[in-house]
């Protein structure tokens, strides 16, 4: 009978998973590094469109573009990513022609892919006559998982 118990303990030992390596996300891993709008009237050259950077080149550029009109990155929490430990995720929406628009992110990571929510706000209400883009960037811990946009 020991021996019996013994061998189903093993058994269910072994095929349990190791908890160790798979760490969800939480709220304090995403990194906010920038968010609001640009002004350069879609001159930035930056269509709506949602990014995922995964080196120093692709994030040069995107810092290069960003920057091309007005020096939008010095508001940055952070230029300088460590690409071995973390992954950019990068949203811009259209060109607004009035103000009061935003952008949010809701991350999750699930045991099989990482899921970004983008929320859209618009103003309600009379808004600023200003052409806007908005924007939003963060940074999550780098993961071999897939990133999906909702």
């Amino acid at each position: 009978m020991h021996k019996l118990l013994g061998i189903v303990i093993l058994l269910f030992a072994l095929n349990c998973k190791s908890t160790e390596n798979q760490a969800k996300m939480t709220n304090d891993d995403i990194v906010l590094i920038g968010k609001g709008n640009l002004y350069g009237s879609g001159a930035e050259g930056l269509k709506k469109q949602n990014l995922i950077i995964t080196s120093s080149e692709e994030w040069k550029d995107l810092l290069d573009k960003i920057n091309s009109v007005n020096k939008v990155s010095d508001s940055f929490a952070e230029k300088n990513v460590d690409f071995s430990k973390f992954t950019v995720i990068a949203v811009f929406d259209d060109v607004k022609n009035t103000g009061g628009h935003s952008l949010n992110m809701l991350i999750q990571e699930t045991k099989d892919k990482v899921i970004v929510e983008v929320l859209h706000k618009a103003p309600e209400g009379i808004a600023t006559s200003v052409m806007t883009q908005p924007y939003y960037i963060v940074k999550i811990p780098k993961s071999e998982l897939p990133i999906v946009f909702k």
